[in-house]
């Protein structure tokens, strides 16, 4: 049996662990042949990174950002080259689809250091949870960072009840009942309502279980926050 093969092995006994079926242990054990990770590639820090040690490296990265000290080592064409033949990102993201957050960004990361899920109001949606779910298992992320922001669009839409077309709806609806838990909290409502609103998603994202076995074994660490648009610094939500 060559190297590649005990790899695709592997990677099949490591999701049946898991139980992670409902993902597609055939499409993510076909997507480890393909090159989705490449051990060979992947730098030591990745790999031997704990989650207290992703979430400190995400936290830092943002103080560089805010504090206009950014360094952009992993933005190079070198590093593109890289990262081309696989990817280990340290952490995972679920943020907002708002323009104003970009992830590598905000966190001062380079390509191939965020696995990145972005949707409008940061809600876990199955097609979300199974994306987490293989940026964790598959990938080896070691965090999972729940992030809303301020001035969420979304979370304002639905505390003002704003009739909407199409599938915005649905995200309106994922959101509402963080609204209506927020709505006796003291200070600013729309503030309150999307620090709740992330709190919620990472509640839901326990609900996974590969997530929960993952954290239950040390292997992972999920936390909420919240960016400010104003100021660029991120704060951990509890």
């Amino acid at each position: 049996m060559n190297r590649k093969t005990q790899k695709v092995n592997l990677s099949r006994r490591t999701l049946l662990k898991f139980g992670a079926g409902a993902v597609g242990t055939g499409v993510l054990t076909a997507g480890v042949g393909s090159n989705f990770i490449s051990p060979e590639q992947a730098t030591a820090q990745a790999k031997d990174m704990t989650p207290e040690q992703a979430l400190q490296s995400l936290m830092e990265g943002n103080q560089r950002f805010w504090t206009r000290k950014r360094r952009n080592s992993d933005q190079t064409y070198a590093r593109l080259v890289e990262v081309a033949k696989g990817q280990t990102p340290f952490a995972s993201i679920l943020g907002c689809a708002d323009s104003r957050v970009p992830a590598e960004i905000v966190f001062d990361q380079g390509l191939g250091d965020l696995f990145v899920c972005r949707v409008a109001g940061n809600v876990a949606t199955p097609e979300e949870i199974g994306s987490l779910e293989f940026g964790s298992l598959v990938l080896g992320s070691k965090i999972i960072m729940v992030m809303g922001h301020k001035r969420c669009g979304a979370v304002d839409a639905t505390i003002k009840g704003a009739q909407v077309p199409g599938q915005i709806a649905s995200l309106l609806d994922a959101i509402k009942p963080s609204v209506e838990k927020s709505k006796k909290l003291p200070g600013d409502q729309l503030e309150n309502a999307c620090k709740a609103n992330v709190l919620a998603q990472v509640e839901k994202l326990k609900t996974s279980p590969v997530l929960s076995q993952l954290i239950e074994a040390s292997k992972l660490k999920l936390v909420g926050a919240y960016y400010d648009l104003d100021s660029g610094k991120v704060t951990l939500v509890s």
